[in-house]
């Protein structure tokens, strides 16, 4: 998995509590990268009807509210897929050897129950939790 995820997170939580419009250029200076790559992700976020924009206005609002919005729902629409697949099974085991003639299917069951696992906490979980800790961790109530 790449940073876009995360990427996301950070700016839809920006978005979400900022009381300023905020441009592409502002939210790569606080994720701490380029302007260019803050667009791709906020591309990504718009097609999936994350995030919305203004017509001749600068800024970006959030579709739905915070609470409505699940990482289950970024994480698809960052990592461009319907399902999660964190595990990659190598493509040329020898089938001449008992263990390259069966590793596959004796991984596959490990594999996608950690996978199911994580889909399951990430369609429990909302941006609404993200921005709940981060008011935790800099010790502050939200407003």
């Amino acid at each position: 998995m790449d940073t876009k995820f995360s990427v996301a997170l950070h700016i839809l939580t920006m978005i979400s509590e900022s009381k300023e419009v905020l441009s592409s250029q502002s939210l790569a200076i606080s994720v701490g990268t380029n302007a260019s790559y803050i667009r791709k992700v906020i591309a990504l976020l718009k097609n999936a009807g994350l995030l919305t924009s203004r017509q001749g206005k600068s800024g970006y609002e959030l579709s739905k509210t915070a609470k409505e919005i699940s990482l289950l729902e970024i994480y698809y629409a960052t990592q461009e897929v319907n399902t999660i697949s964190l595990f990659q099974i190598h493509q040329h085991a020898n089938r001449e050897c008992i263990v390259g003639k069966h590793i596959e299917k004796a991984m596959f069951p490990i594999f996608s129950d950690a996978e199911r696992l994580l889909e399951n906490q990430l369609s429990k979980q909302t941006l609404d939790d993200v921005i709940h800790n981060l008011y935790q961790e800099v010790g502050q109530n939200r407003i």
